[in-house]
């Protein structure tokens, strides 16, 4: 799976990016139609109890999937955010049992 990475009004961390390409690669090994993801991580100066934003949007036959989500911690929104793109690929692999 190919995974990019792109960083808004903050710096680039080669640790929070690995830390997301091995979430990311445990995904692909759970659900194997995923193709490609995209993630941005940014940064809000308007929020401060959280303003770390994650957005996740995977690549898959069909529809594409996302999920966001703004915590204090980035690997904190990444874990929600990986969180709920399972439960998102849970119904889609249901779906794709019926048919």
């Amino acid at each position: 799976m190919t995974v990019n990475f792109q960083y808004v009004n903050t710096d680039v961390s080669e640790t929070l990016s690995a830390f997301t390409e091995d979430k990311l690669e445990r995904l692909a090994n759970k659900f194997e139609f995923l193709i490609s993801a995209q993630v941005y991580f940014k940064h809000d100066d308007k929020d401060h109890k959280a303003g770390k934003i994650c957005n996740i949007e995977l690549s898959l036959p069909g529809p594409r999937i996302f999920a966001t989500s703004n915590k204090h911690n980035y690997e904190v929104a990444v874990s929600e955010t990986i969180n709920d793109l399972t439960r998102q690929l849970k119904k889609r692999k249901e779906i794709y049992k019926v048919h």
